[in-house]
């Protein structure tokens, strides 16, 4: 299961979705627009976080809404982005010191 999550987590795409569900529920439509991306390639993303237990969905009339099943992930997910971040600032002290 940690592995699925892992998988799930290791896409920049599916990284983007989950930060514009850090605000809260968005509909399924709402993706495509925001990350310039096809309904087929929205679904497909949505479909492996599904998987992974990422996020939940419900249906509103005939709208698919999807939320962070557990509000821990943005706590991974800022965590994660400090890890990037702080590997970049050491990858980019090192160049300075071999320059």
């Amino acid at each position: 299961m940690q592995a699925r999550v892992v998988k799930a987590l290791a896409h920049p795409t599916r990284l983007q979705m989950l930060g514009l569900l850090r605000d809260g529920e968005r509909c399924a439509c709402e993706f495509g627009p925001l990350l310039d991306l096809r309904q087929a390639n929205v679904s497909q993303h949505l479909g492996v976080l599904r998987r992974a237990h990422v996020v939940n969905t419900r249906r509103d009339g005939v709208r698919i809404m999807y939320s962070l099943s557990d509000d821990r992930t943005i706590e991974v997910l800022d965590t994660l982005g400090r890890i990037a971040r702080d590997q970049f600032a050491e990858a980019a002290a090192a160049l300075d010191v071999v320059a």
